[in-house]
């Protein structure tokens, strides 16, 4: 069965899905962001809540009781409210920076996407990034080749992922319906749980996305046995979030759906 029988359109995730091989830019920043106020995120706790709008992983973080501990002791004072609009207002060129400089597609993107669309397959984008965040990797994408139909930034819909809006919105204004005829792919949970709770075929990117963390390069750099168990365990997570399958990279998209419908 071709895909175009089955599926209209697909959504499509950045950082760490289409853009940014282990999804580097934003942990760069939301890291230098904190450590301008002396707090020291280590990686893994600026990646937890990754896929979330920015200020709602702001929020994630600073609610993190090892991070709200030594926010108290190097602030001398308990997180506030208008933390998160300081971090977030430092964060928004950080950001840019960072996103414009990683925003090389990820090996298959391009003609993954050339693929669908030859198909008749509409192509819709979303992201926890600003609009503004990401007009330097919309640049680059464009430059490269990859020109969605349609996107969702955070802070365009009422509530970011999980909830399933930011698809609602990219369906509805592109005249897309029922959901089952949608696509949502990610290599975050949030962005998983996203699809999965607006009722889409949910595919999570293993290798390329959050969960392994790594620069393609230094992710084949890793003995054997080390890079199977990591990309093992990011696709057991991603699973976890709903996922109806899980690939190693939007390289593998085509052939995944294909099998599929």
């Amino acid at each position: 069965m071709a895909i175009r029988e089955r599926f209209d359109l697909v959504i499509l995730d950045w950082a760490g899905t289409m853009v940014d091989f282990g999804c580097q830019a934003p942990v760069i920043a939301l890291r230098e962001a904190f450590a301008r106020r002396g707090v020291m995120l280590s990686e893994a706790q600026a990646r937890r809540d990754m896929g979330k709008s920015k200020a709602d992983h702001v929020k994630a973080i600073l609610e993190d009781p090892g991070v709200a501990k030594m926010w108290a002791e190097v602030r001398g004072v308990a997180v506030e409210d208008a933390d998160v609009a300081a971090l977030m207002a430092d964060l928004g060129p950080l950001m840019r920076d960072q996103a414009g400089r990683a925003a090389r597609l990820i090996e298959g993107a391009r003609s993954t996407v050339e693929a669908l669309r030859a198909q008749g397959v509409k192509i819709a984008s979303s992201t926890g990034y600003t609009r503004d965040m990401m007009v330097p990797v919309l640049r680059e994408a464009a430059a490269q080749g990859y020109v969605p139909d349609h996107l969702v930034c955070s802070g365009e819909t009422p509530a970011g992922r999980p909830t399933p809006l930011m698809i609602y919105k990219a369906c509805a204004e592109l005249g897309v319906w029922p959901l089952s005829r949608v696509v949502k792919v990610d290599d975050a949970e949030a962005g998983v749980a996203e699809g999965r709770a607006a009722g889409c075929f949910t595919v999570g990117v293993a290798a390329s996305g959050n969960g392994v963390g790594l620069s393609q390069e230094a992710l084949q750099a890793l003995p054997a046995p080390e890079r199977a168990a990591r990309i093992a365990a990011a696709g057991r997570s991603l699973r976890a979030a709903g996922a109806d399958i899980v690939i190693d990279s939007v390289a593998q998209l085509l052939p995944a759906l294909s099998t599929t419908a």
